[in-house]
């Protein structure tokens, strides 16, 4: 009995190091509010959605030590709507994150369905990426900074940090038969986080991306996937066979205030190249420009404000479009994990732009992830709740 005793104990002992050298954390974010849009495709609309502070998900992050420094990571993370309880990214069962990898004093290397460059290093740095959601990122999210798009099939290296600089970069295997190229998105970037400055660069490029598989169409099999594309921003430049986006940006915290700014440079080149159009060959480029201010009143109020401007491309001597876009957003943080918040977003848009077709149409407005409006102008505002878990 007493042998039997002490091998229990050895075992228990034993089990107790093996699991203090692995671990496995469940977490997750649930946000849903009401919402207000005064032109959705020329009507008002008032309906409750989930997901638009933070997008709602349910995650699994794991980690297991392999000695000598280097340790084995994943993590599985869908997303959901709170609503009716549908998966989101267009069904997937983990379309938020899929990865498996290595981590060591050197760096990370991890493989699956992953952010981009530009989503790691710029994004966090515009308005919809801290207190104003995606209905405050950029026209159509034109330049993927709130992460409308991620990519599969991705190898990804993130660097150690060096005093507080970080790099890395993402390259995603198009997996066409006969064509390496069709699909193939890669990324770059860097940032700095120091003290009161934060800085960051990054570069994205897509082939083919509105084909099969490609960036603008990998989320699922559904239309919600794709509700992006749709924008009446950039619709009409979506059969491109080549998507760029050169990003940067910057913040500076002074006491409560914080300061900051995001420029990108979207290139849609060689268009028609996979779809009819009559403009098929050319090449077409927005410029977008953000302004962003934030306060800290107390230590649980956050009160922010931003302007962005987006300069869109050249159609033939038509005049070219621009899209103005304030945001407003009150944060009241209840606790740790649970706040509440206010947003309001308008935008107003001049000039020209192609449609889906391909014709050169009257630009209207089009605040990201809603329906288009049928004029120049869209407000947008939202009450919601989100609590993390």
């Amino acid at each position: 009995m007493k042998k039997s005793l002490l091998a229990l104990a050895a075992l228990g002992a034993f089990a107790g190091v093996a699991h203090a050298q692995s671990s496995v954390t469940l977490y997750g974010i649930i946000d849903e509010g009401f919402n207000i849009n005064t032109n959705s495709g020329g009507k008002h609309l008032y309906n409750l959605s989930s997901g638009v502070m933070q997008g709602s998900r349910f995650g699994l992050r794991g980690t297991e030590d392999l000695g000598g420094g280097l340790k084995a990571i994943f993590v599985l993370e869908n997303g959901f709507d709170v609503n009716n309880g549908k998966l989101g990214q267009g069904g997937l069962m983990f379309g938020r994150q899929a990865y498996v990898g290595l981590s060591s004093q050197f760096g990370t290397v991890t493989l699956g369905r992953q952010y981009d460059s530009v989503v790691d290093y710029v994004g966090p740095l515009e308005a919809g990426d801290q207190w104003g959601g995606y209905i405050a990122a950029h026209p159509g999210d034109i330049d993927n900074f709130n992460n409308a798009y991620r990519t599969n099939n991705t190898v990804k290296y993130t660097s150690a940090n060096y005093g507080g600089l970080t790099f890395g970069g993402t390259y995603s295997f198009g997996g066409v038969a006969g064509n390496v190229t069709s699909n193939q998105i890669w990324s770059l970037g860097a940032g700095y986080n120091n003290g009161p400055l934060v800085l960051g660069v990054g570069y994205l490029n897509a082939r083919t991306p509105a084909a099969s598989g490609g960036l603008f169409n990998n989320g699922g099999t559904t239309t919600a996937a794709n509700a992006a594309v749709t924008s009446p921003v950039y619709a009409g430049f979506a059969s491109a066979n080549t998507y760029q986006v050169i990003g940067a940006g910057g913040a500076y915290t002074f006491g409560a205030a914080t300061i900051g700014a995001t420029y990108s440079n979207i290139r849609f080149g060689n268009l028609g190249a996979s779809f009819t159009s009559p403009f098929k060959g050319q090449s077409a480029t927005f410029n977008n420009a953000e302004l962003n201010f934030k306060y800290q009143l107390t230590p649980a109020l956050l009160v922010g404000a931003a302007y962005d401007y987006t300069r869109g491309a050249e159609i033939n001597g038509a005049s070219r479009a621009q899209y103005h876009q304030g945001s407003v957003g009150v944060d009241y943080f209840l606790s740790k994990r649970t706040d509440v918040y206010v947003i309001g977003v308008y935008q107003h848009a001049l000039g020209e732009t192609l449609n889906a077709a391909g014709a050169t149409v009257n630009a209207t407005a089009g605040i990201n992830g809603l329906s288009g409006s049928s004029n120049q102008n869209q407000l947008a505002a939202r009450v919601g709740i989100r609590h993390k878990f």
